[in-house]
């Protein structure tokens, strides 16, 4: 779990960790920059993730009835597409940056993805001394390579029966935190089931029920050892909320069952680049830039879910696949009475 949630931050961290030898470069070349590339290299990571935050809500539209309850132990991965892995870099759109070879608009790596071979650029910069100087800089690869595919949440999770087909969720990733990096996972979900109004409810083959969650995260990635560059607490801070909306139905057979549906994923995910950072003009001078930029991105979307689930007395297993714009499957064990 705690290797997972590490991986969750790294994710949303991605442009601190990869990026920063070049920070002080891109800063130089203006802060407008700066924000542009670091929004477009982080997004594709942040709207993944949010994806797969997103997964294993649910493992049967039959809401538990009064005092009935299940504890989940969940396992998520969203999946890479090659079209997440870069992005087009249009430099035309920049103030002060340029290739080195080649046309001004290039697909350059995502914080997914990989570039091979290196891709340089050319930052220009004004010195008060010198006059107007440039400086070559590689761009940064992403978390992994070219064969990383997934993008890894986990969870918590525990439901309880309400009143007449009412059932609430809650999952959470135990607070993480280490010299470098803190974490702080939750989210909130209520599952109504509409067959329980129906007088032969229990009678019926299948359920069919609607649900409502809300997750959040909060991330902290702390720059002060990965930095090349001079200053003082210097922070990526990241906040995601995510909402989801499904409509599920499933079969209530006794031993194996089958369930899907169809929802709506909208979320925002925002990173605030913190702290003082002490940008070299040339040789002799320099400029102290805080609290430099944020980015933000935005997903919203229909997916589709498919799963199965086998139960065996108080123990259930469940696996299910999302269809989405970032496709992902999820597995759970649960255990829990009706």
């Amino acid at each position: 779990m705690k290797k997972i949630s590490l991986f969750m931050l790294l994710c949303i961290a991605a442009i601190s960790a990869k990026a920063q030898n070049d920070l002080d470069a891109l800063l130089a070349a203006g802060k407008e920059d700066a924000q542009h590339f670091a929004n477009d290299y982080l997004a594709p990571g942040t709207n993944g993730l949010m994806y797969s935050m997103n997964a294993n809500w649910f493992n049967t539209a039959d809401a538990k009835p009064l005092g009935g309850f299940e504890i989940s132990v969940i396992a998520n991965a969203a999946t890479i597409g090659s079209e997440n892995k870069s992005f087009l870099m249009d430099t035309d759109t920049y103030n002060n940056v340029t290739f080195v070879q080649g046309p001004s608009a290039q697909m350059v790596s995502s914080a997914l993805g990989e570039n091979n071979p290196d891709v340089v650029v050319e930052v220009t910069y004004d010195d008060p001394i010198f006059g107007q100087q440039t400086e070559q800089i590689t761009l940064p690869n992403g978390i992994g390579s070219s064969s990383v595919d997934l993008l890894p949440t986990a969870f918590i999770q525990g439901a309880v029966g309400l009143i007449k087909g009412t059932e609430l969720k809650a999952r959470f990733v135990p607070k993480i935190k280490t010299d470098d990096v803190s974490l702080n996972m939750y989210g909130v979900g209520l599952q109504h089931e509409f067959t329980k109004w129906l007088p032969a409810d229990k009678l019926l083959p299948v359920a069919i029920s609607g649900l409502v969650a809300y997750t959040h995260l909060d991330g902290s990635y702390d720059l002060t050892n990965s930095s090349n560059v001079d200053g003082e607490n210097q922070r990526l801070e990241t906040s995601v909320n995510t909402w989801l909306f499904q409509l599920v139905a499933s079969t209530k057979l006794p031993v194996i069952n089958f369930y899907g549906g169809i929802g709506y994923i909208k979320g925002k995910s925002e990173s605030d680049l913190l702290g003082t950072y002490r940008v070299s003009n040339g040789v002799v001078t320099s400029e102290d830039i805080v609290d430099p930029f944020s980015v933000s991105s935005k997903v919203s979307g229909a997916r589709g879910t498919l799963g199965t689930k086998l139960k065996l007395g108080f123990f259930r297993l469940n696996a299910e696949y999302h269809l989405s714009k970032f496709n992902a499957f999820s597995v759970g064990i649960n255990f829990g009475f009706r």
